[in-house]
């Protein structure tokens, strides 16, 4: 009967912990860490919510571009309509072509221009161009990504550090005690509350980690159909200004 009263005298005391309470009266130690990993949460929520937002733009506007450039005959019309999608990387692609051809082509009177070896160095300097643009379209895509991964990677290990910080400090309250009696209900609000900083840590970990897979696909898919359009828009270029 002895052992069974002291559980409900736990029961009891667990009951009327609070979370509130027991996080502001956690050690400096254990509040630092919940300092870093809601900060570390409210970046990633914000990253979420704007890369969401900027890739649904992208993709809708890489969409509308590609509409437009199977669909027209001019490639200035193009540009036009593609100097009003700066958020679609595949537009701005485009642009860096479009504009190395331009130079290109108010350069073709030169007798270099005209020969094979001038030809092949316009194509070369358009697939370099090309090339440029997708690697700066894929970094701006990629922005603030990485983070998510450092969240993913880093939190859960953060707030383990603040669990066992806060068991070790409940194991000294123990041996402190006079009584065993005395001792299980000393422990009990230090080890709640380094359980908080695990749970806060696979809290801020999770939706990092499932939003950077989610990115990660986006941006290889968009990255992918870059390189499609270089290649195109290359064949293309061959075929009517590089005969």
């Amino acid at each position: 009967m002895g052992h069974l009263s002291d559980l409900l005298v736990f029961a009891g005391e667990a009951k009327q912990l609070d979370i509130v309470e027991l996080m502001t009266g956690a050690s400096w130690v254990v509040l630092a860490v919940l300092g870093v990993l809601v900060i570390m949460s409210l970046v990633s929520w914000y990253i979420i919510g704007f890369k969401v937002l900027y890739l649904s733009q992208a993709r809708r506007e890489s969409d509308n571009f590609l509409d437009t450039f199977w669909r027209s005959k001019r490639l200035d019309n193009i540009y036009k309509k593609a100097e009003d999608l700066n958020r679609s990387p595949i537009s701005q692609v485009f642009k860096a072509g479009y504009v190395e051809l331009s130079k290109l082509k108010s350069q073709s009177k030169d007798e270099d221009g005209n020969t094979m070896s001038g030809q092949l160095t316009g194509i070369e300097n358009i697939e370099r161009a090309l090339r440029r643009s997708t690697v700066s379209e894929v970094t701006q895509l990629e922005s603030m990504v990485p983070f998510l991964a450092t969240t993913g990677a880093t939190a859960p290990f953060i707030g383990l550090f603040g669990t066992v910080w806060g068991i070790m400090n409940a194991f000294v309250a123990l041996g402190g005690e006079n009584t065993a009696d005395m001792g299980i209900q000393a422990v009990a609000g230090p080890i709640a509350e380094a359980l908080i900083a695990t749970a806060i840590g696979l809290l801020a970990a999770i939706p990092s980690v499932m939003a950077f897979n989610y990115f990660t696909q986006k941006i290889k898919v968009l990255s992918a159909e870059m390189d499609n359009f270089s290649n195109d828009f290359l064949n293309i270029v061959k075929r009517h200004f590089f005969k």
